[in-house]
């Protein structure tokens, strides 16, 4: 009788599963692949080069720390901000903005702010913040 004393370790992996599964996923992305892109072929129009249409304008103002407020980089009033974000809004009514206010700015300015973006039913509101790092 043969018995082998020690316990041989094994060499190798036996890759031979991970292959099926990857020849399976293989299969299965390119049907939905190829699923997708079937369809009724049309000649499309082509679009001006407008760039108003491909990417909306996004106006930001900005509230600085002594309560200073920009749209885009030009100083305003807040009675020149509602004026010109009325044209604005009255051109594109998708208009989008963001709001970036600094940190140490009192809060009734930014409130005052976001009122007025209220007032002409500005839908596309962003707020701008900073991430924080650990």
């Amino acid at each position: 009788m043969n018995v082998q004393s020690e316990a041989k370790p094994f060499d190798d992996i036996n890759v031979t599963p991970m292959l099926d599964l990857a020849y399976v996923l293989l299969v299965i992305f390119i049907i939905m692949t190829t699923a997708s892109v079937q369809g009724i072929k049309v000649n499309l129009p082509k679009a001006s080069n407008t760039p108003s249409l491909a990417k909306p304008q996004t106006k930001a103002i900005t509230i600085t720390e002594t309560g200073q407020i920009f749209l885009d980089a030009y100083p305003v009033t807040i009675q020149e901000l509602e004026s010109r974000l009325g044209q604005l809004r009255a051109a594109n009514p998708e208009l989008p903005v963001v709001v970036k206010g600094d940190a140490r700015v009192q809060y009734d300015k930014v409130i005052e702010v976001l009122d007025l973006i209220g007032r002409l039913d500005i839908t596309q509101l962003g707020l701008v913040t900073q991430r924080l790092t650990k």
